[in-house]
């Protein structure tokens, strides 16, 4: 084979390379533009209770590709030490509204948001032990009782106090009794308002205080006015009452005085009486 084929076949070989090269690097191009692309996320190892402290053994992180959830959080150091207003579960990517805010610690307060107050309520033991409420439900709360001066005939009133309220947590709260032995006692915290948190006080010193619960997705307000005990009896009207019958003051007609005779026989004495009537006659 002479030098000029040699040639040929070199120069050949060179543009063939190079053709090459630049197909790959189109190609790799392309296939890097088509792929999206990914974000670190911080992710939860186990499931988390409302109220913890996050602690860097709860804490992974994991690729997500195209948008990032609302408030995401990126980096662990982010998360580690805040409380957790929010059940957390195991693969669901950390944010920021399920957090508290940073040195605001843990436990209940940390869930309580601005310009809201968590007021506790004592229930009974099928409401707070059986699990009837429990974190995140929505209750309605109704009193009953004697209203001040009201009519007594009807009985005792129940009326809806509070309608959609958020329950915080619920537990038992250990007081003594009148021994001073420990006793639980059912508790139920509830998300209100400082206005709606008055009422709530009274009414547990006042009346007596039941929950109900309701569908979270309803948040109509119902328009009720209580009911009384004479309502559960068919209506049935207290019987009127008898009037008052004032005494008349009468004049007593002054009474005929009988005519007295006193007849003396001898030493005997002896009276005779006449009614004064029979001599008008």
């Amino acid at each position: 084979m002479n030098k000029r084929v040699q040639m040929v076949l070199v120069i050949a070989f060179v543009a063939a390379a190079a053709c090459s090269y630049f197909v790959y690097k189109a190609m790799l191009s392309h296939v890097a533009a088509s792929q999206p692309k990914t974000t670190t996320v911080v992710i939860a190892t186990n499931d988390i209770k409302l109220g913890s402290m996050l602690k860097d053994t709860d804490l992974s992180t994991m690729q997500i590709a195209g948008p990032l959830p609302e408030g995401a959080i990126t980096s662990p150091q982010q998360a580690i030490g805040r409380g957790v207003v929010s059940d957390i579960y195991r693969g669901e990517p950390i944010v920021q509204n399920r957090l508290a805010a940073s040195g605001a610690g843990g436990g209940l307060a940390a869930t309580i948001p601005p310009g809201m107050r968590a007021c506790a309520v004592h229930v009974d033991e099928v409401v707070g032990v059986a699990g009837f409420v429990t974190p995140g439900m929505r209750v309605d709360v109704l009193i009953s009782g004697n209203p001040p001066a009201g009519d007594m005939n009807q009985g005792p009133r129940v009326k809806t106090l509070l309608q959609n309220i958020a329950v915080l947590s619920a537990g038992s709260d250990i007081q003594r009794d009148g021994e001073g032995k420990p006793q639980a006692v059912p508790v139920v915290n509830l998300l209100v308002t400082p206005q709606e948190a008055e009422q709530l006080s009274l009414a547990s010193n006042q009346t007596h205080i039941q929950l109900v619960l309701r569908n979270p997705l309803d948040t109509q307000v119902a328009q009720t006015s209580g009911t009384a005990v004479s309502n559960l009896y068919g209506n049935i009207s207290a019987p009127a009452p008898k009037p008052i019958q004032t005494a008349s003051r009468q004049i007593a007609k002054p009474q005929d005085q009988p005519y007295v005779i006193q007849v003396y026989n001898g030493s005997r004495q002896s009276e005779q009486k006449f009614d004064s009537r029979q001599e008008k006659k």
